[in-house]
């Protein structure tokens, strides 16, 4: 049914109404990723061949792929993640492994309603402040 104020905002706590909601891998890919970036002591994810590839279709499109890095199994019900990661020397990497599952379980299961059983966490690498990584140079245009 089509509206003459698209901005209108109807109420949707009926809880009457059927329906199937079917959540995309990529959402949930999008959510971890964002969530895993947020935890103190993560610099970035992807491994070194993805973060090459992906800085450079992020300078051609000028966004931002918040999956690079993270792949995803979704069910009805439960997801599973995979995240490559590269931490921040210094960083207590079991500890940043911890607070990762936390925070991007957290994020899936409150935006999702889906049941996370499994994070697994591979670190790729330590980036080491005032370094240039091998992504920033190969991303510049010649």
């Amino acid at each position: 049914m089509a509206t003459d104020n698209p901005s209108r905002s109807v109420s949707s706590h009926r809880s009457d109404v059927g329906g199937k909601t079917t959540i995309a891998d990529s959402v949930v890919a999008t959510i971890a990723g964002i969530a895993a970036r947020e935890v103190d002591g993560v610099h970035r994810l992807g491994g070194g061949a993805s973060r090459a590839m992906g800085a450079v279709r992020d300078t051609v499109s000028r966004s931002t792929d918040f999956t690079r890095g993270v792949k995803v199994e979704v069910g009805e019900k439960q997801a599973a993640v995979d995240l490559d990661v590269v931490v921040l020397y210094g960083t207590e990497i079991a500890d940043a492994a911890t607070q990762i599952r936390s925070h991007v379980a957290n994020a899936v299961e409150r935006m999702t309603g889906l049941e996370v059983v499994e994070i697994n966490i591979g670190v790729r690498d330590v980036y080491i402040p005032g370094e240039e990584s091998d992504e920033e140079s190969e991303a510049r245009v010649r």
